[in-house]
């Protein structure tokens, strides 16, 4: 059965290929209306990280009737999404992070398993699950974010043990939003670090102006490591302000980052800066198709399909099956 073996070969060739290192957090999703935004200080399309006066919102949310829950947080979102373009096999994508010993961290394992994603979580006590709250009005979405556990991840504790470092070595193509720089830059070096060395692809996105301006430092200890740069106009705007690059046609912006300093001289760094808000998930469609290792083109032609697909629904979620070719 020379088919089968070889199908055999692929699939454990192509299993634990992509790896996603961040804050999963369980996505919270529920129709309000403007009181409720009202009440607590929301615009009605934003991204905001909880403060204390938040906390009754995550509760009031959930007594409504009809909640959604999904398993979210950026670049679990990413590896998700990655997985559902390839369908097969199962398991492509191995995604690290830290949840709580609680319901929500149980939800939240089930969700990444029916997205067929290896998802090795750090369980600790301290902290419970993080949440994101989605409060839908019309169009407009209004993000709460709730780290909590997710703050929580130790280097020390989970990506360093022989196990799970295993998995790091295992992968190919790597991925992490600059949103975990706020959590463990550490982890992000010793990943990127072994990708630069093994002459892998590592990949990063900005996430948000924020990072760039408050994070800067532990930005670009990683930056001479990223062989493809994520971003969004706004993004790039804000890293070209902090750096200095005195210009804001994204262009320009673009050519300078590829020439900032690189460590693994072999290939040349790609900068992918999307234009519109909602481009951000065209970075997991082009991630799927460079798993498979496709060229460039086609790459940003899947990216393109994905954010397509997913910006017409609610939360990321997707149908059963894509329809790219």
């Amino acid at each position: 059965f020379p088919a089968i073996e070889e199908e055999r070969k692929l699939k454990f060739q192509i299993e634990n290929m992509l790896f996603g290192m961040g804050n999963p957090l369980l996505d919270i999703s529920a129709v309000v209306d403007k009181d409720f935004l009202d009440k607590f200080g929301l615009k009605p399309n934003d991204q905001i990280l909880a403060e204390d006066k938040h906390k009754v919102l995550f509760e009031e949310l959930v007594k409504r009737n009809k909640v959604e829950y999904h398993a979210g947080g950026s670049t679990q979102n990413s590896v998700k999404i990655a997985q559902w373009m390839i369908q097969k096999p199962h398991k492509v994508a191995t995604f690290f992070g830290c949840i709580g010993t609680d319901h929500f961290g149980e939800i939240l394992k089930k969700k990444a398993e029916e997205a067929h994603v290896d998802a090795h979580y750090y369980e600790q006590n301290e902290e419970p699950t993080g949440t994101c709250a989605a409060c839908i009005t019309g169009d407009n979405r209004s993000l709460v974010a709730n780290l909590a556990a997710a703050n929580c991840y130790k280097k020390e504790k989970h990506l360093d043990l022989d196990g799970n470092w295993e998995l790091v070595e295992k992968a190919k193509v790597y991925y992490i939003a600059g949103f975990f720089l706020t959590v463990s830059p550490e982890s992000i070096l010793k990943v990127a670090k072994h990708a630069s060395d093994k002459d892998k692809i590592f990949c990063m996105n900005l996430s948000a102006p924020f990072i760039s301006q408050f994070f800067k430092e532990p930005l670009m200890k990683v930056m001479p490591y990223v062989d493809i740069l994520f971003g969004n106009e706004t993004e790039a705007a804000t890293f070209a302000k902090e750096l200095g690059f005195e210009t804001d046609d994204i262009a320009e912006i673009a050519r300078k980052t590829q020439n900032l300093p690189k460590e693994n001289t072999k290939r040349q760094r790609v900068v992918v800066f999307t234009q519109g808000k909602d481009d951000a998930v065209a970075t997991v469609g082009f991630l799927s198709a460079l798993v498979q290792e496709h060229p460039l083109e086609e790459c940003i032609r899947a990216g393109h399909y994905a954010a397509n697909v997913i910006i017409k629904r609610v939360g990321c979620t997707f149908p059963e099956k894509p329809d790219f070719h």
